[in-house]
């Protein structure tokens, strides 16, 4: 019988199982959505039975495709939503309240406060701005307003994970209490120089450090499956925070590769190697996937629109019917003439961090047509994705050989071209956009022996396209100069007038 490896990828709206084979191929690939939750303006929760629910279905459904039973998988990894926190009692395995989801802005009038105290201090120790986005001041949450969390925590019944942690504790029948470098480098508890949780961290936000897991390396031994819950005893053997995970799957494993996801938002990370290289251009540092004890380490930079403009340019404006038209009518034009679009709907992030400045959209002549406007818009992505690019090589004090490029975005070949001429480096976009799973997946089969070495992994990749900078130095940058002057005009902020 074909043996498999398993990928969870337990993402913000779905629950996927993919199943690898020894030739690194996927054999299936199966999805369950589940539900979102919104108590309130900006609050966002998933509850926990409904994650794993969708993701033990994502499993048995992606078994069932290719014929193969639970005996059949060799190990299980686990990519995840990163900073989403879950706390559950030890000795009963139930939730004391919904998954508190990374997108949640519940705390963020409580992380100004403590950045204003502890912001230095925070930032030195994990690499992090202090965030609502981060894990820390969800838990302080939970503990504060729900009856007796707090006290139950302080006797030591209560336990806290990250998606990944929670999953391995069902998954294990409450054996083991775990998760790995990269998601514990995102809670703002972790020190991520020693690596260890940080007693002095773990006070300014109120959380008992009885209540967090073992940290590992992100290909590891978290365990057994219990063989009652899962069907067989099967070695858990990764997790990885999901853009780790796609950095790994994509084999930036050494020191300056790059990767950058275009999804809804567009998610950055260089690996570093083993420096933590502490940005002075506003990108964060963190930890990356690591198979050996020794962390390794990446920066990261977020862009907070980027598929999410092309959804706006069809659903609000109806300048396409769908997002693939985008690609040819862009092309139709030889240039913007003369629009730009900075699409800061929501602020704009790294390297700026202006949350306050919103989308604009100048250089409108009686000769714009829905072409221009568009070709703009898929611009504006790529010259996003240079400030961060930039940002990472004003940090590193090099400049990058090429960019690896997946996500749902990365299918457009006119924004995949233009990144490539505005970075004046090579993107390169693997033929399987699973790179996410795919990092779980060979972050456990490397860990269990199931493949030799990720160079054997590499060699079995199918081809990419490679996207080659085709423009010329002078264009390029007039390209940048008019992108630079947008972006000045929309965080522009003119002087109140006199009263009358």
């Amino acid at each position: 019988m074909k043996k498999y490896i398993a990928a969870f990828d337990q993402g913000t709206t779905s629950s996927r199982t993919l199943l690898i084979d020894r030739e690194g191929k996927i054999a299936a690939c199966e999805a369950e959505t589940f539900p979102q939750i919104y108590p309130r303006p900006g609050w966002v929760e998933h509850d926990p039975r409904d994650i794993r629910a969708s993701q033990m279905r994502s499993f048995h459904a992606a078994l069932k495709k290719c014929g193969a039973d639970v005996s059949d998988i060799e190990a299980v990894g686990i990519a995840n939503q990163r900073e989403t926190v879950i706390v559950w009692d030890r000795n009963t395995g139930k939730p004391v309240y919904n998954a508190i989801v990374w997108q949640c802005r519940r705390t963020s009038a409580l992380c100004e406060r403590i950045a204003a105290r502890h912001g230095k201090t925070i930032y030195e120790k994990t690499g992090l701005n202090v965030d609502a986005y981060f894990s820390a001041s969800k838990i302080g949450w939970i503990l504060e307003n729900v009856p007796f969390a707090r006290e139950r925590a302080e006797r030591g019944d209560l336990l806290f994970g990250t998606v990944d942690t929670y999953l391995i504790w069902k998954l294990t029948g409450g054996k083991v209490h775990a998760t790995d470098y990269t998601n514990a480098s995102r809670t703002m508890l972790f020190n991520i120089h020693k690596p260890e949780w940080d007693t002095e961290l773990c006070r300014i936000f109120g959380v008992p450090v009885s209540m967090l897991p073992a940290v590992k390396p992100s290909g590891a031994d978290y365990g057994l499956t219990d063989k009652e819950a899962f069907g067989a005893e099967v070695p858990v053997c990764a997790a990885v925070g999901d853009q780790q995970g796609a950095l790994f799957g994509q084999f930036c494993t050494r020191k300056g590769d790059v990767k950058n996801t275009y999804g809804t938002g567009c998610f950055l990370l260089m690996n570093t190697g083993r420096e933590a290289v502490r940005s002075e251009n506003g990108l964060i540092t963190t930890l990356a996937a690591s198979l050996g004890e020794k962390p390794a380490y990446a920066l990261e930079g977020s862009v907070f629109v980027a598929g999410a403009l092309v959804q706006w340019l069809r659903d609000g404006l109806g300048l396409v019917s769908s997002a693939a038209e985008t690609e040819a009518l862009a092309a139709s034009v030889p240039d913007t003439g003369g629009v730009s679009l900075v699409p800061a709907f929501v602020g704009l992030g790294a390297p700026h961090w202006d949350p306050d400045c919103r989308g604009m959209l100048c250089g409108i002549t009686r000769g714009t047509t829905r072409a221009h406007i568009v070709r703009a818009a898929l611009e504006s992505v790529a010259l996003q994705v240079f400030d961060v690019v930039h940002a990472m090589e004003q940090d590193v004090r090099a400049g990058i050989g090429r960019l690896c490029a997946d996500g749902g975005a990365s299918a457009n070949n006119f924004l995949m071209q233009f990144q490539a001429d505005v970075l004046g480096a090579e993107v390169v976009r693997p033929s399987d956009m699973e790179t996410t799973a795919l990092g779980a997946a060979y972050l456990a089969g490397l860990s269990c022996g199931f493949w030799k070495d990720a160079d054997a992994l590499r060699g079995r990749r199918q081809g990419s396209t490679v996207f080659r900078p085709q423009m010329s130095d002078a264009a390029r940058a007039e390209k940048l100069l008019a992108w630079e002057d947008a972006l000045s005009r929309c965080m522009y902020r003119p002087r109140k007038g006199r009263e009358l």
